[in-house]
């Protein structure tokens, strides 16, 4: 019977996680030949949410786990890592265009933090009552913005709907792998989620801040992008504070 439940669990994770990552997805994607102006509210809308999440939800999620001076650390060192992996990047030249570069490291991003989301969603579950079936349903109205944040740059570089789908599709499969964790685990310290969620708060910040941003602006210098930017900022804030 318990080997039953984990699989059935899993199974439902499995869905979950993919069917807010794939419905934000399909909204980065609307458009077959999108303009220079409906790239930039992308963008500038995508950028928001990822502030308003990583202030009002990841670091204060840190802060709870973790002490002051080691969200701090955390945070500063994820933005190291991805300023390093992003100049490496940028020479290896293993992208034919800065757009899908950026999809990468945003997927990345999204993918450290999606893992310790996973085990929470696990140890929801083995606490029994609801909290397992909350979880999951924050994590994927979660997971809709992250979706268009990675198939933005692609929809920009024109890539094949089927291959963004896909693409987006795996930045989901670490949660299945952290729920797993945590349902055969039970529980992992704080201080390793604090840390991954640090981690990921920084590589975040810095995709945002200095990647993102500066795309929507490219596009479409106008007050269309910086509306797009506070919406999403707001929608953000609201769903940190209201799910």
């Amino acid at each position: 019977m318990w080997g039953v439940f984990l699989i059935i669990v899993l199974l439902f994770i499995s869905v979950i996680s993919l069917l807010g990552t794939l419905i934000g997805s399909s909204i980065g994607i609307i458009k077959a030949c999108p303009s220079p102006k409906f790239l930039s509210v992308l963008f500038g809308f995508s950028s928001g949410i990822m502030l308003a999440i990583v202030t009002f939800e990841l670091i204060p999620e840190c802060f709870l786990k973790m002490t002051f001076k080691n969200t701090f650390f955390s945070i500063i060192f994820g933005v190291l890592v991805i300023v390093f992996s992003d100049e490496v990047l940028s020479k290896l030249k293993l992208f034919k265009s800065e757009h899908l570069q950026l999809a990468f490291l945003t997927a990345l991003a999204i993918m450290l933090h999606n893992f310790p989301e996973g085990i929470i969603m696990g140890c929801g579950f083995l606490a029994g009552g609801s909290l397992g079936f909350k979880m999951c349903i924050l994590i994927a109205v979660h997971d809709i913005p992250e979706g268009i944040a990675v198939a933005a740059p692609m929809t920009a570089y024109k890539v094949d709907r089927l291959k963004i789908f896909f693409y987006t599709a795996i930045t989901a499969l670490p949660t299945v792998f952290g729920a797993f964790f945590g349902l055969f685990i039970g529980k992992i310290s704080d201080n390793y989620i604090g840390l991954s969620l640090g981690i990921a708060s920084g590589i975040m910040l810095y995709i945002s801040c200095g990647k993102m941003l500066k795309e929507a602006y490219k596009f479409w210098d106008g007050i269309l992008t910086t509306m797009a930017i506070l919406l999403g900022i707001l929608l953000g804030l609201a769903m940190c504070v209201l799910l």
